[in-house]
């Protein structure tokens, strides 16, 4: 059972999403504008948040800012604001996930299974101390990644990285030096058919380099690969 803070200022469309929540035994939570928001956050520990843009007191921007600095839990952005740089600027707040309004529900939810099972992966933890470290760790140069225990390093200092950088990142390096493009990134990180621009990928490479490489603007791990994709070399 997971818990599901969904934060909109349009009741109709929370039922909706309670109701269909309900039905996969999560347990739901509500806020209607951004000031409750941010205290249901902190008060509830949810395993996922669904995030409007557009809501009193705090719009969901700031409040994506503030949480983010607080907690890695996964937050899927519902907004009506289908510009590419609202999109593009959600995303680089820290935001996993950007839905826009109107959306089907079946496809929201899929989403929504998609980033709690990834999530739950995530907590596990290995039953013994020992067990091959090698399927376990994942290294490349200064760049340390423990799939079990979802933790990086770089240069023995721990990097604080959101759920979906985290599976971004361990994808590519246990793939390195083959080339995915956006759409197959999405398919195997994210866990759904793509749709749109391939803005979400494009954002979170960006951010990882800022905090994985040297020289972000010239990076030495996560390559582009112009007119195909991304590759991680290491």
């Amino acid at each position: 059972m997971s818990k599901v803070l969904v934060i909109d200022d349009d009741k109709s469309l929370v039922e909706v999403l309670r109701y269909n929540l309900l039905k996969e035994d999560d347990t739901v939570v509500a806020a209607e504008d951004g000031v409750q928001a941010i205290e249901a956050a902190r008060r509830e520990n949810p395993d996922l948040i669904l995030l409007d843009l557009m809501l009193p007191k705090l719009d969901g921007f700031e409040v994506c800012r503030i949480l983010r600095k607080e907690t890695l839990v996964p937050i899927i952005i519902l907004s009506a604001k289908s510009e590419e740089v609202d999109k593009v600027v959600g995303l680089e707040l820290g935001a996993d996930d950007y839905v826009t309004k109107p959306f089907s529900v079946r496809e929201l939810m899929a989403r929504v299974r998609a980033m709690l099972r990834r999530g739950e992966l995530s907590k596990r933890r290995p039953e013994t101390a020992g067990g091959d470290d090698s399927s376990r760790v994942l290294r490349a140069g200064a760049i340390e990644v423990d799939t079990l225990g979802h933790r990086v390093t770089r240069d023995g200092a721990a990097l604080s990285l959101t759920p979906k950088e985290f599976d971004l990142l361990a994808f590519l390096m246990r793939h390195r030096g083959h080339v995915f493009s956006r759409e197959r990134l999405v398919e195997n990180v994210w866990g759904y058919s793509f749709e749109g621009t391939g803005r979400t990928v494009d954002v979170h490479v960006r951010s990882l380099r800022r905090k994985i490489e040297d020289e972000p603007d010239s990076p030495k791990y996560l390559l582009t690969v112009h007119g195909i994709g991304y590759k991680f070399e290491g």
